[in-house]
Parts: structure tokens; sequence; C-alpha cells
């Protein structure tokens, strides 16, 4: 595996911190791109791991931050859904221009529901891939329930999340409860894998039934039986990436 570090901008102008990672011996088969979980970066274990299980098969694979996190320059409090699917274009389109158009997105928690409302944004898309993701965003609000009701009053709210301080802003809840993900994953038209365990105790494994049940074939669902939610053991995130690798190649275009 070869590793470009690229210089991608946002909206706003900002850099975002992104990482690609291209199979060492031979022109990639096809391009995607990983989507983190909230407040999470493209440094995360399940991301690095399922990134060398797809460049092992011949996919490369962009990960990068989402504005305001990791290496990538912005405001966090000022980002909301919204931006991450904007973020989720640029990259696809700086793809676009140097490489190529990318085919698959993979996304994992929040991640997961920004790739299903991007996928019909970005053209070339031909598979998505969902990882102990929500069926609905409101269940980031419900989670976050306390700094929801604080930012209702004063505008905003800081929480702890591994470790890290955050500030939320009321407009990241309001656009997170506005969001359609029911009409996105009915309408996605492309072949979609459900990836979630039955022990996730932060996104219940109901969301993905949900997920499953809402969405038009192709469609495939796959149980990561005992893995946590950030599939922190790496046998899990080696699997989850063989399974995509396998079960994308029959979408791809070489």
């Amino acid at each position: 595996m070869s590793t470009l570090m690229p210089t991608i901008t946002n909206s706003a102008g900002e850099r975002l911190g992104a990482r690609l990672d291209l199979p060492s011996e031979y022109s990639p088969l096809a391009y995607a791109i990983f989507a983190h979980c909230f407040t999470c970066t493209k440094n995360l274990k399940v991301a690095a791991q399922i990134s060398r299980s797809l460049t092992r098969q011949g996919i490369a694979v962009l990960r990068f931050d989402f504005t305001g996190l990791g290496a990538s320059e912005g405001d966090f409090a000022e980002t909301n859904f919204t931006s991450n699917i904007a973020d989720l274009q640029v990259v696809a389109s700086y793809l676009a221009r140097e490489f190529e158009p990318p085919q698959l997105l993979i996304g994992h928690s929040l991640g997961g529901a920004a790739v299903l409302q991007a996928a019909q944004l970005i053209p070339s898309v031909r598979a998505v891939v969902t990882i102990a993701a929500p069926f609905q965003t409101n269940h980031l609000p419900g989670v976050l329930a306390d700094a929801r009701a604080t930012a209702a009053v004063t505008g905003e709210a800081r929480v702890i999340i591994g470790g890290e301080t955050f500030r939320l802003k009321k407009q990241l809840f309001d656009d997170l409860e506005n969001t359609d993900m029911s009409r996105a994953i009915h309408e996605l038209g492309r072949a979609l894998l459900v990836l979630h365990s039955p022990a996730d105790a932060t996104v219940d494994i109901g969301n993905a039934e949900e997920i499953f049940a809402c969405a038009q074939q192709p469609k495939s669902f796959v149980s990561l039986e005992n893995a946590d939610h950030l599939l922190s053991d790496q046998r899990d995130s080696w699997y989850a990436g063989d399974v995509i690798a396998a079960w994308a190649s029959r979408y791809l275009n070489p």
C-alpha cells in the first residue's frame, strides 16, 4: 500500500485533512470514500483497518476529517450534518478531478447516515456501505439529550466525548432533527450493504433492520456478531473490510 496526503479544501476554502491509500503494485480497480463517525477522525482504527483491507483487494480509499475535526481546518461548532454531506461532495469532486470518480461510499455511525444522504448527489457512486449507522439522524440528539436541552435555551452546549470537549450549537440539533433519512434510503438507487452488530450498545441493531427494510434492492445485510460500536477489536474491522471488498466487487466497474 502507498499513501498520499492530498490537499482538499471545503466550500469555505478551509483545508480538509485527508489520506488516500492506494494499492502499491497496480492501478486501483476503483476509488472509495470513507466517512468517519461523529466527533471521530480518519485515523480511527476501524477506518484505517478497513482501508487496508480494501487496498489489498485493489480498491483505493480516501478517508478524511470532516470540517473542524482532526487535521481539518474550521470550527466544529459551526458544522452540522448538512456540512458533512457538503464535505463528502467536495472530496468526491477532488477524486473525480485528480484521479477517478468514486464508485463506493462507506460510512461509520453518523458517517453512515451521511453517505446515504450524499450518494444521490455523487452520480459516479454505484454502491454504499453503512457500518453501525442510525436509521434516523435524530438518534444523536436523543443520545445527547442534556446537551440538546441546554443548547435550546442558551444556543450552545459543551459535551465531553472520548475525553475531548466539543461545543455543539442549537443549529446542529435542528439540522439533525430536520433530516429525512427514510426518503434518502428508499430512493438511494445504489446497491446497499448494511453492517451492524447485535451487541452495539451505542446504536441499537434495530436501526440496521429499519435501514434494510426501507431500502430497495439490491441490498445485503451482514451481522458483525459481538463487535462493539467502534469495532475496536481489529479482528472485527478486518472482517468488515474483507466483507466490503468481496461484496463491492459485484458492483464496481474496473
